[in-house]
């Protein structure tokens, strides 16, 4: 599990005085009855969201942290899976947001989530390979060559289910070396020259760079996967909470997800 925490809150007394000069004047605006006043959405809140989602949440933090001053948003990045598992288990969290939409039904199922979950993007799988592409690859038949070393993501997790389909939709069987339980670590196997070739998504191989080579194949497109993301009953800070979904699914965020390479839902 990758975790990232920042701060943007300065430890110089200027930055204390002005910080406190501010809460004072958030705290009027809410004895006035304003929604929308700094205090509204400052506080800590903790973000579970799926592992490919780590750069554009990443760079959404840092803008969600520089426009309300108080706030202060930590990640728990890993398999979409894993994370419902977590929740269900009484992990503290604010904020989920699933790789798909059968994990986060999990977690509305068992009367975690406060709301309707908003779907807020969409991705598809590519394989990748050593930079070059060695082997030769060009389709998933070509993935079950004898002695070509694949690495998948664990059915279980929403790039594994995505496999999976692409697997029926092309009409083969993929005996995986090993099985992960997020997109990241088998992005991590193919870097690493653990294997020949792996299955992740085009988000994640944009993100590599040249670091690996893409190969497009026709099936992913039978295999889209729908992100959602919602706020969690449980979560203290709810007004902060739903203020970074709001970030997430509105204009900006939209944008930031787009860079990175994923699709509209």
């Amino acid at each position: 599990m990758m975790k990232s925490r920042r701060s943007v809150v300065s430890g110089t007394a200027l930055g204390v005085v002005a910080l406190a000069l501010l809460a004072g004047c958030a705290s009027d605006e809410t004895a006035s009855g304003s929604p929308e006043s700094v205090s509204d959405f400052g506080g800590d809140i903790t973000v579970f969201a799926a592992a490919s989602l780590a750069e554009p949440f990443s760079e959404l933090a840092r803008i969600y942290e520089s426009e309300n001053p108080g706030s202060q948003v930590t990640f728990s990045f890993a398999g979409s899976s894993d994370l419902a598992a977590q929740l269900d288990q009484g992990a503290p969290a604010d904020v989920f947001a699933s790789a798909d939409t059968e994990n986060m039904a999990k977690v509305v199922d068992e009367g975690l989530v406060e709301g309707t979950p908003a779907d807020f993007a969409s991705n598809t799988l590519t394989i990748v390979t050593a930079p070059g592409n060695p082997r030769g690859i060009v389709s998933l038949a070509d993935l079950t060559r004898e002695g070509t070393l694949v690495v998948t993501c664990a059915p279980q997790v929403p790039c594994g289910s995505a496999t999976q389909k692409v697997e029926t939709e092309a009409g083969i069987e993929l005996s995986p070396v090993s099985e992960e339980s997020s997109v990241t670590d088998v992005l991590g196997k193919v870097m690493a020259g653990q294997a020949d070739a792996g299955l992740v998504y085009v988000t994640d191989a944009a993100r590599a760079g040249d670091r690996v080579t893409a190969v497009a194949i026709d099936e992913a497109a039978q295999a889209v996967n729908i992100y959602p993301i919602a706020v969690l009953s449980a979560s203290k800070q709810q007004q902060t909470a739903q203020g970074f979904v709001d970030l997430v699914t509105g204009p900006r965020g939209q944008e930031v997800l787009a860079q990175a390479g994923f699709a509209a839902p």
